[in-house]
């Protein structure tokens, strides 16, 4: 008996020297695990861990009815609320905005971590798994540089939608020449030429268009380039300047309503009206017909004089922008500022309507000049300062390649071409 312990130990020894013999005798690069990510990351987490909920903001959905519904206790939601306001402030969830509820997998089924998609782009995430934190994120973002040349046919908006460019990019350009172009007097055979990039999210979900980066367009002959450049390097003031050096911005805008509506009627001091018997009844501002309710901006900085109804005019708002010239925005359906407040360039004032003697749905624009009033469209109009001559020889460098970018494009070929892809994964670019 004890002879069959003996050799059973032996031969336990002799087992497990060999054992060690083999482990000594792997190769080092065996020695090392490599750890590979999980393959459903998102956000930065594997949701393969977790049970995914993903669902939108509704009508009368609030966070802490969202919480407690998955078991978050409620003195968390106490500390989220009031702690991380300036990252994550819950009182201000909009309706229609996606999120995700990562919850634990068990018979409790609680929420680990809430996503709040904030935009196509960027999200905040509340990570409650153990103490609370909170933080904003972005998802990695694909830019792709496209640039664009066409002629106008018919109208703006038309000619870049033909060439399956975004709508967004209409505003931008006309935002751009809105104090140099008038845009409801485009010519056919008007030429443009534009570089911009578009933004994907995991190389194929488009999320919009960034700023316009170089720009030319050709209006009744004479071609005016635009570039983006800073001024003011503490304040980070950026203007479109032209190939001169010249700020494309003027004092007054061309139009009281953005873009993408007609003139109706011009200025016109002998104008004869069939209804009053053909007699002379001067029309002293420019008619731009828009739908009921389209916002109505001030053209420039100044300060409200009127903001009342009154007769023929019906609603109206006046601004007197120095002492030298006021607007005047007429029949309005509603006005939204009152007389004594100061109002900048760009500021929605009211709205479109027919109120007082119209015939359809516009608004009235008068301009005075010195106590006249005189037609804004003939008018040449002051405009903001010229670039230092300080900063000229920097800007004529650094709109150089952007010039020769734009001078390579047919204008009249209505072409569009990505030209760079790059990846932007924490708000700066990558070339």
């Amino acid at each position: 008996m004890y002879k069959y312990w003996g050799t059973l130990f032996a031969a336990l020894v002799v087992m497990a020297s060999c054992k060690d013999d083999k482990k000594e005798e792997l190769p080092e690069d065996l020695t090392e695990m490599t750890i590979e990510e999980p393959v459903n990351t998102q956000y930065g987490f594997d949701f393969d861990a977790y049970e995914v909920v993903h669902d939108t903001v509704r009508s009368g959905d609030s966070f802490g009815e969202l919480m407690l519904k998955n078991h978050v206790d409620y003195p968390k939601i106490v500390t989220i609320s009031e702690k991380f306001r300036d990252t994550f402030d819950v009182r201000k969830i909009k309706v229609g905005k996606p999120y995700v509820i990562l919850k634990s997998k068990d018979s409790v089924a609680k929420a680990q971590i809430f996503i709040y998609q904030n935009d196509k782009i960027n999200y905040t995430v509340v990570d409650m798994r153990d103490s609370v934190v909170a933080y904003r994120d972005k998802k990695p973002v694909r830019f792709i540089e496209k640039q664009v040349a066409g002629t106008i046919k018919s109208s703006l908006s038309q000619t870049l939608d033909s060439l399956g460019v975004d709508y967004v990019m209409t505003i931008k350009l006309s935002e751009v020449y809105a104090w140099t172009i008038d845009f409801f007097r485009l010519n056919e055979g008007d030429k443009f030429k534009l570089i911009y990039d578009e933004r994907y999210i995991n190389d194929t979900i488009y999320a919009g268009s960034g700023p316009i980066k170089a720009a030319y367009f050709e209006h009744k002959g004479r071609p005016i380039y635009a570039f983006p450049f800073v001024s003011d390097s503490l304040k980070q003031i950026e203007d479109y300047y032209d190939q001169d050096a010249n700020n494309l911005r003027s004092t007054f805008l061309k139009a009281p309503i953005k873009f993408g509506y007609r003139i109706s009627s011009r200025y016109n001091l002998k104008r004869r009206i069939a209804y009053y018997g053909y007699k002379v009844r001067p029309h002293k501002g420019t008619d731009y017909a828009a739908p009921i309710g389209t916002p109505i901006i001030a053209t420039a900085d100044g300060t409200v004089t009127e903001s009342r109804r009154r007769g023929g005019n019906g609603k109206y708002v006046k601004i007197k922008h120095n002492g030298t010239y006021s607007t005047q925005y007429l029949h309005m359906k509603a006005q939204k500022v009152k007389a004594g407040e100061f109002v900048r360039q760009g500021d929605v004032i009211g709205w479109v309507g027919m109120t007082g003697n119209t015939g359809g749905p516009h608004v009235c624009y008068r301009f005075w000049k010195n106590g006249k009033q005189v037609d804004p469209l003939r008018e040449k109009l002051p405009t903001a300062e010229a670039l230092k001559d300080s900063l000229k020889t920097e800007y004529f460098n650094y709109i150089k390649p952007l010039r020769a970018q734009l001078d390579s494009l047919e204008a009249g070929s209505g072409e569009q071409e990505e030209l760079i892809t790059f990846n932007d994964t924490n708000g700066t670019t990558q070339n």
